[in-house]
Parts: structure tokens; sequence; C-alpha cells
């Protein structure tokens, strides 16, 4: 018997055009049958950093030159929402296909309650968008009032509120797809972030990371593990670093540990194992997270390669 796993794609999963992403799924798809034809029960979670950014700036453009009407952050997930499922789920349904495997596929467009004082709306985090010079950023910062922060290294993102998910709406909806045989893409880019007033959902203007909202989802569907894939084969402590060392596995207790030392850097793999934590915390006894590349996945749930952490 296999395990049901909640798998959270990283933006390599993806790409940075649509026509880009269409390509490179294909070989995301691959590695997700693999996980199938193993026996597993999957439900899928990606980000969309990149994506709802260009669309959000492109719409905002679009919006100023009269030629289109302004389009909220909130509905800019909702469409990144629905064309990266859209990809993922096509590439997977030719997958099965070619491998005879007999399964559905579904995307469930998915929202998520936040809380509206939550501290993540008065200190933008979540970069999203392209990557930018300290120049550039500055200039469309004075022309748009955007918020710009350096992302680990890498060059200067937009950054947006990134409030904690509280609920997943359709959570039971997802639970019973998965039940009639369908692997689910749901809690795309962390969810439509919604608040909640009297019994009504009104969408609200964040981001919500992709690895909290896997984390509540895998507790939400008593997940056996939560996988979430990156580009890095194994989680590393003194990063970049002469004495950089692999781990090829993590108690929680050594997780935060590391994380009070500072090991991890923000916005990159700290976010990663903050969510595996919550997520044990939690979750069922006998379960565990793994950090892993979307390369090896399949080397990496037979013990060959990746990081487990697990409940002491």
């Amino acid at each position: 018997m296999g395990s049901r796993l909640v798998v959270a794609l990283g933006g390599n999963a993806l790409g940075n055009t649509p026509k880009e992403q269409l390509e490179l799924v294909k070989a995301t798809a691959e590695v997700l049958a693999d996980l199938v034809e193993q026996g597993n029960e999957l439900v899928i979670s990606h980000g969309n950093g990149r994506q709802v950014g260009m669309l959000n700036l492109g719409m905002e453009y679009a919006a100023d030159d009269g030629v289109a009407p302004y389009i909220p952050l909130p509905e800019c997930d909702a469409l990144t929402q629905g064309y990266i499922g859209y990809h993922l789920q096509q590439a997977l349904q030719n997958a099965f296909v070619r491998r005879g495997i007999q399964k559905n596929c579904v995307t469930l467009i998915t929202q998520v309650v936040v809380r509206k004082d939550d501290p993540g709306f008065l200190d933008p985090t979540k970069p999203i968008g392209s990557f930018y010079t300290k120049t550039q950023a500055e200039n469309i910062a004075k022309s748009r009032g955007y918020v710009f922060k350096e992302d680990a290294g890498r060059g200067y993102r937009r950054v947006v509120a990134s409030p904690k998910p509280v609920r997943i709406v359709e959570l039971e909806t997802i639970r019973s797809l998965t039940e009639q045989n369908a692997v689910v893409i749901a809690c795309g880019g962390g969810g439509i972030p919604v608040l909640e007033e009297v019994g009504a959902l009104e969408g609200v203007s964040a981001v919500i990371d992709k690895d909290r909202v896997s984390s509540l989802l895998a507790l939400g569907l008593k997940a056996d593990r939560l996988v979430i894939l990156t580009a890095v084969d194994q989680v590393c402590i003194h990063f970049g670093k002469p004495e950089q060392t692999a781990l090829s596995r993590m108690s929680i207790r050594e997780a935060e540990q590391y994380i009070r030392d500072g090991e991890f850097a923000p916005g990159s793999m700290l976010p990663k194992v903050e969510a595996c934590v919550e997520f044990l915390q939690k979750a069922k006894p006998g379960a565990s997270a793994m950090i892993t590349s979307l390369a090896r996945a399949k080397e990496a749930m037979e013990g060959k390669t990746g990081t487990v952490i697990y409940a002491e």
C-alpha cells in the first residue's frame, strides 16, 4: 500500500512564462506520475510567485492605458490557480494515459481563510514577480507604490502581504475527490486569501505562502507525508560555506534549533522547514515530511536522497 501524499511544487516545477511552463510541466508530470505508480495517493499544491506578480503588473499597466479594467490581487490569485492548474492537469492526464494509469485529475479553485488582524498585513514579506536590480526596483516602487526587498542574494522582488492560512474552505471537497480516485490540484499559489465575516467570504489582497498552506492541507487530509519539491536534493546547514553539510534526516527538535541558529534563508529554505515542523507538530502518529528536488522525487521516496523530517 502506498501513502497519502500532499506534494508542494516550487517555482522550478513551473516556469517564467505560460509557454515555458507548458513545456516544463511535462517533465513535472512524469515525476508526479512516478509517485502515483508507486501506489501513492496524491494531492498537489503549487506556488504562483512569479506568475501572480507578472499577471498583476501586466493588468495594472493595461488598466493604466485604459485597454482593460483593473484586476485586483485576489482575482489574479484565482487566475493563476486556473492556468497553472490547467497546465499541470493536462500534463498529468497525458502521462496517465501513456502509462495506463486509471486515475482522474482535477484542479480545484481553492479559497483559504485568513485573519484580518494577521500581522502579515502590516509587514509584506511574500516575494512575487520577477527579479530586478536595485535601481529597477526603486524606479518601479516610485511609479507604482510597490514594496521591494532583496531576495536571498538573487536580486530585488516585489513583496506583498502573506498572512497565515487558517482554514481551507474547500477541504471536504478535496477529500471527497481523492476518495473518488482523483489526483487533486488544490490550494494553488497558497489559495485565494479570503476574510470570513459573519459567515460571508470576501477576497483580500495578499499571497499566502504555498508551503504553509500545504502543511495545513496535509493536516486536514491526515496525510502520511508532506513532500516539498524544490531545487535542491537535500536540506543543508552551513549553506554556501566550506563546512556545508547535507542532512538526510532531521528531527523536529533539530529543525527548530537550526531555525533559531539562522541556518535557513528567509524566502527560500526557511518557510519549507517551518511548514514541515508545523505539520509534524499536529500530524497523526507515524507521519513524516520530506524536502527534496523535483528531479529526484522518486529516488527520495525510495530513501536514496532527500531530507526526511520526523517527530520524536
